[in-house]
């Protein structure tokens, strides 16, 4: 005899069948332009108090306009954040250094690719509308990126730099390419203000056919060098910059990954200038003393976009738990980054991804939560297309619409639904009303 449904389970099962219905009308050869199929949500308790806005989106998107059947990612657990935000993403490097345009499915640019150096240098794409839009992935912290040029991939250099007039052009090239970009795709935002913030957030909290879901954009410069000076500083916050790392390998202002080391005396000067604009200073790759010292001085909101546990990476590109700890102390948020170098010690590119099961990124993720005693202070930072691609992220996931799969092994695990819709969306969202003006 069929087990007679709860109301739980009642709600369980429609919630899925809506979304699995919406996922097959988008993603066939039929489907319309407008993607107002998105189910309706389920309003995040750590995000009730947003503001609604009356601003409406409706336009047209040219990528959900053919069968994409390797879409594998369904929501199959409660509780169901309303929208997921990616607190580190290289969009810009991507799409000006290998032409990978982020309205594209992941799927179709695989395709673009083949015979192409392009996936042999940083692996298959992982990101796309698409998949941002399937996934609920509503924000991304999207970089600001310039390759020092010893470190170009061979026949690539466009985003490269040897001067820092040349790394200050080149990231102002980025940022007019997120601009431009926001004004071509209707579903792409950039967010550089509260209102700006609550504009997206809306679009996935109070779904409607004439208001679609948003993806918004917040710049994060990684490797301050672009920054002429400090006193430069204020024309980059003009421009929308909000999140800043001083460092990526050493700069002008740091030492960094590789390169031990304090902050200089310019790196001091440039953190005078962010907290006086209350810029969130984003602790990613500073070395062990740099980082220290950052937490110790500076005075505005603190992260770390992309770095994971020394338990899980064993380098100076990884936090000791007194690091973290430190970070906690500062009400920081540590962002898990989803490489899988980055996940399992001795990994290396060539490895079978079977070797890291999503269900590492959820251990990460609950070793930060026991080290501060909550989940308050651990978010997503995927880094994905950011020098790796589908050959070095978790195995169970297919491109960044699978960050959804994490939800029943953190519900798994004993999360809370407020725990996982902190993990989720509600720790990023925190540090973004403190910063956005």
């Amino acid at each position: 005899m069929p087990r007679r449904l709860s109301r739980r389970d009642f709600l369980k099962v429609s919630l899925l069948g809506m979304f699995m219905a919406a996922c097959r009308k988008i993603f066939s050869p039929t489907a319309p332009a407008s993607l107002r199929e998105i189910p309706p949500t389920v309003s995040p308790s750590s995000t009730s108090t947003l503001a609604s806005t009356s601003t409406n989106v409706v336009g047209t998107s040219p990528v959900p306009t053919q069968a994409l059947p390797q879409i594998t990612s369904t929501i199959p657990n409660l509780p169901v954040p309303a929208f997921i935000i990616d607190g580190h993403e290289d969009i810009s490097w991507n799409a000006l250094e290998f032409g990978r345009d982020p309205r594209q499915s992941a799927f179709k640019v695989r395709e673009q690719e083949r015979g192409t150096p392009v996936p042999g240098l940083v692996g298959g794409r992982t990101t796309g509308l698409p998949e941002y839009l399937v996934g609920r992935v509503g924000i991304i912290f999207a970089t600001l990126f310039v390759l020092p040029l010893a470190n170009a991939y061979p026949g690539y250099r466009a985003v490269t730099y040897a001067t820092p007039s040349q790394a200050e052009a080149r990231a102002k090239e980025q940022i007019a390419y997120y601009r431009q970009l926001a004004t071509d795709e209707p579903h792409f935002r950039v967010i550089d203000s509260q209102a700006g913030l609550e504009e997206v957030v809306s679009s996935w909290l109070q779904p409607s056919p004439a208001k679609e879901p948003l993806v918004g954009l917040v710049f994060l410069m990684e490797g301050a060098d672009p920054i002429i000076n400090p006193d430069a500083l204020e024309e980059w916050y003009q421009d929308g910059l909000r999140m800043l790392g001083l460092a990526w390998h050493a700069t002008r202002y740091s030492a960094g990954t590789g390169s031990p080391g304090p902050l200089t005396d310019l790196g001091r000067q440039l953190l005078l200038a962010m907290a006086e604009r209350n810029m969130v200073l984003d602790l990613s790759h500073l070395a062990e003393e740099a980082f220290r010292e950052a937490v110790d001085s500076y005075a505005g909101p603190m992260i770390a976009s992309h770095s994971n546990p020394h338990k899980f990476l064993p380098t100076d590109r990884g936090l000791s738990d007194d690091m973290i700890r430190q970070l906690i102390g500062r009400d920081g948020v540590v962002g898990i980054n989803l490489y899988d170098r980055f996940l399992k010690p001795g990994w290396q590119e060539g490895n079978q991804r079977k070797l890291v099961p999503l269900e590492t990124v959820a251990a990460a993720i609950d070793y930060v939560t026991q080290l501060a005693g909550s989940a308050r202070h651990v978010a997503i930072g995927t880094d994905f297309d950011g020098g790796f691609g589908l050959n070095a992220i978790p195995d169970g996931m297919d491109s960044v619409a699978d960050l959804v799969k994490l939800i029943p092994l953190l519900d798994k695990r004993g999360y809370k639904r407020e725990d996982i819709e902190n993990v989720m969306n509600g720790n990023w969202l925190r540090i973004l009303h403190r910063a956005l003006a």
